[in-house]
């Protein structure tokens, strides 16, 4: 499937177009892991939800980084100033991504730590008997990091319940956990496992009214559709690099006010300012560097006279591109004799990830086989149990698309599924 979309290159003085793109090709040519052979077979990749594969662009800026500007922060010879500069412009191409502001961008380890992190912040101002509103949906990250403060606290936990039959929340029951003592509702704005994309936007307007406070994980959500941090009306929102072709780096946004006035814990000399008051100890500058270089590379895929124009461009190309494949993806799962599909279906609002089982086969069995043709799926619960649990399987096969991944990939993936469905009997 040829894919039109506009990249932007260097222009001289005599340039004034940009370069396009035509097929899915020239984005994979990026990506020296699919070069990868396996058993003879080409590797295709479809364990992006779990972490996608690096374009070149990414290691180049670690690499120079490393080599030409390693040093550490705020003191007066160059190599500390230009460590200074990659970060804030690294702050400035963050902020663009998820259309924040470059001192509301919080570099850390990962989004469990840096969710741990701010529990404990936010729990130095809450008190005991305050709910906290989680939901089924989520992955743990965005669960268990708030059962844990409401232990150190003495603070009641509140759960959304999921609907198993859909694979979404069942939001008409969140008014009712809703009260006084509500002083945070904790949601995914989409689910890892199944693909299901979450209203935040009117949560996030409910927690408001009710007078708590908002997070949003949107780890998952950040390589399908493009943040926008002012409409969802967040209070924070938390993600990672690896997931949108970036190093393994967490981000957090806050509102500004509120990072410059949470208690956060912190060394005594450490900045007092936002954001660097959230950031514990020396940061991963050459992982901040290749953060930064993975939003430019999504935004050089597309033209505009901004960078956030360009990202808009960007998504919306690859979204369409995504989405035709994966009702390709989904059908053609669905059509095979003992494969079961979870999740919404294609029409609905959800990102291009599916989870599936093969009637008496193992999660690991079935992707073990898969790997053994070059097929690279993750199997298992994903971090987020508590759906793995409520459907009633041991584990369930999961497979996701991304910006470099081909309709021919999707057909070998499908063919091997149908091979493993149909010989049920044969023990791995």
């Amino acid at each position: 499937m040829n894919f039109a979309i506009i990249t932007n290159m260097p222009l001289d003085d005599n340039q004034t177009d940009t370069k396009p793109v035509s097929s899915v090709e020239e984005i994979r040519a990026h990506f020296p892991a699919l070069e990868r052979i396996h058993n003879g077979n080409p590797v295709a990749y479809f364990d992006g939800p779990g972490g996608t594969q690096v374009p070149t662009s990414v290691v180049d800026a670690m690499n120079d980084y490393l080599f030409n500007h390693n040093a550490n922060t705020h003191w007066e010879y160059p190599s500390s100033n230009e460590t200074d500069k990659i970060i804030d412009d690294s702050r400035e191409t963050m902020a663009d991504f998820i259309n924040a502001s470059s001192d509301e961008i919080v570099f850390g380890q990962n989004m469990t730590t840096l969710t741990f992190h701010l529990g404990r912040a936010l729990g130095r101002q809450f008190q005991s008997g305050d709910e906290i509103v989680v939901t089924e949906l989520d992955h743990h990250a965005n669960s268990d990091t708030w059962r844990a403060l409401a232990r150190d606290r003495d603070l009641t936990i509140r759960v959304l319940p999921m609907n198993v039959e859909t694979g979404q929340l069942e939001m008409d029951r969140l008014p009712s956990l809703l009260n006084d003592k509500t002083k945070l509702v904790a949601i995914g704005a989409a689910s890892n496992i199944l693909g299901t994309i979450n209203d935040v936007e009117k949560v996030c307007a409910m927690a408001r009214d009710a007078g708590a406070l908002s997070f949003v994980d949107a780890v998952h959500y950040a390589a399908h559709e493009l943040i926008d941090v002012k409409k969802i009306g967040c209070d924070f929102l938390a993600l990672s690099a690896y997931k949108f072709y970036g190093p393994h780096i967490g981000i957090l946004y806050g509102r500004k006010e509120l990072l410059e006035s949470i208690d956060a814990p912190k060394l005594k000399p450490a900045p007092d300012y936002s954001p660097e008051r959230l950031e514990t100890g020396t940061q991963n500058h050459e992982g901040i560097a290749g953060a930064a270089a993975a939003v430019e590379f999504l935004a050089s895929l597309a033209s505009g006279s901004s960078r956030r124009e360009r990202l808009v461009s960007a998504f919306d190309a690859l979204h369409r591109r995504q989405h035709e494949m994966f009702e390709v993806m989904w059908k053609g799962l669905a059509e095979i004799r003992g494969v079961t599909v979870y999740g919404p279906p294609p029409e609905a609002k959800r990102t291009s990830t599916v989870s599936f089982s093969v009637d008496g086969r193992k999660s690991e069995d079935v992707a073990r086989k898969l790997a053994a043709d070059g097929l690279f799926l993750s199997d298992g619960d994903f971090y987020a149990s508590t759906v793995v649990e409520k459907i009633g399987v041991g584990g369930l096969v999961r497979a996701g698309l991304a910006c470099y991944t081909t309709t021919d990939e999707v057909e070998r993936f499908l063919d091997g599924v149908r091979m493993i469905a149909s010989d049920r009997k044969k023990i791995f």
